[in-house]
C-alpha cells in the first residue's frame, strides 16, 4: 500500500514527541500549555459567534419552514 511521505513523517514526529512524555497525555497537555504561555501573541483568539435562529434550526434538523 502506498504511503504518503509527509503523513509518515508527521506521524513519526508525533510519536517522537509523545515518547518524550512516555505517552502521558496529561504531561503532553502541560507541555503544550507551557509552550503556548511562552508566546501568547501566537495564540489566535477568535471572537465569539452568535448563531442566528436559522443556523440553529438547520443544525437541529428542523423542518424547512422553520429555517427562514
Amino acid at each position: 500500500m502506498w504511503q504518503d511521505p509527509i503523513v509518515a513523517e508527521t506521524r513519526a514526529l508525533r510519536d517522537e514527541y509523545a515518547r518524550q512524555f512516555n505517552y502521558d497525555i496529561d504531561a503532553i497537555y502541560q507541555d503544550l500549555m507551557a509552550r503556548q504561555a511562552e508566546h501568547p501573541n501566537r495564540v489566535v483568539a477568535l471572537p465569539r459567534r452568535n448563531p442566528t435562529i436559522s443556523t440553529l434550526a438547520a443544525d437541529q434538523g428542523a423542518p424547512d419552514d422553520a429555517r427562514s
